[in-house]
């Protein structure tokens, strides 16, 4: 079977752009291949963070693992920074990778840009992934489509290291969704979902209440035309919205379409508040469970247990190219 990694951090609450945009995805890999599943907490630090806060999104995001579906008897969950191979690989990835590529990155771009200077953290970021993703002999990455230039970085830094030392690390493909199945601001649909955007109306998150939800949607942007159809381009909120239903649903846009053709844009919302509801509610009911059970301190505790017997293999054959250590 080939081996999966991914993470994600644990700052808030996880909106459905993340669950449709990766998370899902996870629970449909885990059948079929080796899944690693990592609640990246040291990423979470390249900005401040409450200590209490951040162990307490950590099992939060844990918890909603496999509230969505991560079943830890099929695939590996574990806290990051449980395993030091993540931040040993880091360093070997740093000493490998250059100031010129990395300043390129367009999340750095973003994140600092009108600053006088940014945390180290911030810039060095994607050796941090790069090296979350090395450590386990990854071979699939699922994630959204916003991470493919790191992705890309990832790839490069193995290939630059294998050409060099021979073979180290196995270089892994990205597994996206396609451009069309990302999910936007429900106020402003030119921008992607946020947990950091100030409107809390602007997404829906995996376990807020039905009239949180019905609230986001209703009053999400739409456009004065009227009509129901995708063309993102000119209607790029009603283009949200159907995504968001077709992802949901099951149906496709070109169904919903018809479905509601001559229909108005508070009978489509209406409905779609129902069909979101429905598909969170059982993700909701799970966490509840298990949210502060004996489960899932146990399984993130077993999880940290096999991600560092995988990681300590790779840290060894990576010491031995690089000529770290006194050697066997």
């Amino acid at each position: 079977m080939k081996r999966v990694f991914s993470g994600v951090q644990p700052t808030g609450n996880i909106h459905i752009g993340n669950y449709l945009g990766a998370l899902r995805q996870f629970v449909e890999l885990q059948n079929d291949n080796e899944c690693i599943y990592c609640i990246v907490d040291m990423h979470s630090i390249t900005v401040p963070q409450d200590p209490k806060e951040l162990r307490k999104h950590t099992l939060d995001v844990a918890a909603l693992y496999m509230a969505i579906g991560v079943d830890p008897k099929k695939a590996t969950v574990f806290v990051q920074s449980d395993v030091p191979g993540h931040a040993e690989l880091s360093w070997v990835l740093t000493c490998s990778s250059y100031t010129g590529e990395l300043s390129r990155m367009t999340q750095f771009k973003d994140k600092s840009r009108g600053k006088e200077s940014a945390p180290t953290g911030l810039f060095s970021y994607p050796v941090l992934m790069a090296a979350d993703i090395l450590l386990y002999d990854t071979n699939i990455v699922p994630v959204g489509n916003d991470q493919k230039q790191h992705i890309e970085l990832c790839r490069d830094l193995a290939i630059r290291i294998n050409n060099k030392y021979g073979e180290t690390f196995i270089v892994p493909e990205g597994r996206f969704l396609k451009e069309g199945a990302r999910i936007m601001a429900l106020d402003e649909p030119a921008r992607k979902m946020s947990k950091s955007a100030e409107n809390p109306l602007s997404r829906i998150s995996l376990l807020d209440d039905e009239s949180k939800i019905k609230k986001s949607i209703m009053k999400s942007t739409t456009d004065s035309e009227g009509t129901i159809r995708f063309d993102f381009e000119n209607k790029p909120g009603v283009s949200n919205l159907l995504n968001i239903y077709s992802s949901f649903s099951g149906m496709s846009i070109e169904e919903i379409e018809r479905k509601y053709e001559g229909c108005g844009y508070g009978e489509f919302k209406k409905d779609l508040v129902q069909v979101t509801t429905d598909a969170l509610k059982s993700i909701r009911e799970r966490y509840e469970e298990i949210r502060n059970s004996e489960e899932l301190i146990k399984a993130l505790k077993e999880g940290a247990e096999k991600a560092n017997a995988v990681a300590e293999q790779t840290m060894a054959r990576v010491k031995d190219r690089f000529g770290l250590g006194i050697g066997k």
